[in-house]
C-alpha cells in the first residue's frame, strides 16, 4: 500500500522519515526542514492507521505489513532512512529491500517489553489522553508538539497497538545491519537498555546516546538529536 507522505525540500538526495506508534509525519516537523537545509528532499510517511494513510483490520497493522508499505511507497532512491520507535522496527524489516546508503534507528522498538507493567490496551487507551497528560509526560516539548500530539492521537487507529501483542518480549533487533546503520538512543532508553545497546555494537551497529533525552528524542532535544547525526547526514 502506498502511504501518505509529506515533503520538505527539493534536493536530489532523498531522506525517508518513519514515525513511531500514535504519531504521524508531524513528529519530524523540525527534522524535515533541517534535512532540507542540508540539501535533502526529506519525505515523511504516515504509517497505515496513522495520519492521512489508510486504515485496516488489526492483522493489517503487523510490523511486516508496515515494512511492505514502506517498500511500496519508496521503490528506489533513498539515501538515508530514519525510523523512530515502531517506525524503527518497520524500517529494519524493510531496509534490505529499500537499500538506502545509511539507516538511522531512533530509539527503535526492537523489544516490546509489554509484560513489564505495560500492555497494548494501555497504549490503545492513550488515544484519549488529555493535553495535560501529554504535557506531564513530555515536559521538554514545545507547545506546538503538544498540539501535534493531540491531533495525531485523534487521527490514529488504536487497533495498530493491539496488533503488537504477538511481538511482546521478543528480540526483534537485526542480527547484523543490512546497510551502514546508526542507533540513536534516549537516556535512559527503556526499549534498548545498556546491555542491549552493547549487543548492538557487537552486531555491527554504531550506537550514540542523546544525554537526558526522552523516547521521542527529536522532540525532547532537537539540537542534541541533530548533533547525534554528525557524519551521517
Amino acid at each position: 500500500m502506498r502511504l501518505h507522505t509529506h515533503t520538505w525540500g527539493t534536493g536530489d538526495r532523498v531522506a525517508l522519515l518513519v514515525h513511531g506508534i500514535m504519531a504521524d509525519h508531524r513528529t519530524w516537523r523540525r527534522v524535515g526542514p533541517a534535512l532540507a537545509d542540508l540539501g535533502y528532499r526529506a519525505v515523511a510517511v504516515d504509517l497505515r492507521g496513522h495520519g492521512a494513510s489508510a486504515r485496516g483490520e488489526r492483522a493489517d497493522y503487523v510490523p511486516e505489513r508496515l515494512a511492505d508499505d514502506l517498500v511500496d511507497t519508496f521503490p528506489d532512491g533513498v539515501e538515508v532512512a530514519f525510523g523512530h520507535s515502531l517506525g524503527g522496527l518497520a524500517l529494519s524489516l524493510a531496509v534490505e529491500r529499500l537499500a538506502p546508503q545509511r539507516a538511522v534507528y531512533v530509539d527503535p522498538a526492537w523489544r516490546l517489553a509489554l509484560g513489564e507493567g505495560v500492555s497494548v490496551d494501555m497504549f490503545a487507551e492513550f488515544k484519549h489522553a488529555t493535553r495535560g497528560n501529554i504535557r506531564m509526560l513530555n515536559p521538554r516539548w514545545d507547545e506546538e508538539d503538544v498540539d501535534i500530539e493531540v491531533a495525531t492521537l485523534a487521527a490514529w487507529d488504536e487497533e495498530s497497538a493491539r496488533a503488537l501483542t504477538p511481538y511482546s518480549d521478543r528480540d526483534l533487533a537485526p542480527a547484523s545491519p543490512a546497510v551502514k546503520s546508526l542507533v540513536v538512543l534516549a537516556d535512559p532508553s527503556t526499549l534498548v537498555p545498556a546491555r542491549a545497546a552493547a549487543d548492538l555494537v557487537e552486531r555491527g551497529f554504531e550506537v550514540r546516546t542523546v544525554k537526558g533525552a526522552g523516547h521521542t528524542i527529536q522532540r525532547d532535544d532537537f539540537d542534541g538529536f541533530m548533533a547525534s547525526l554528525d557524519g551521517w547526514v
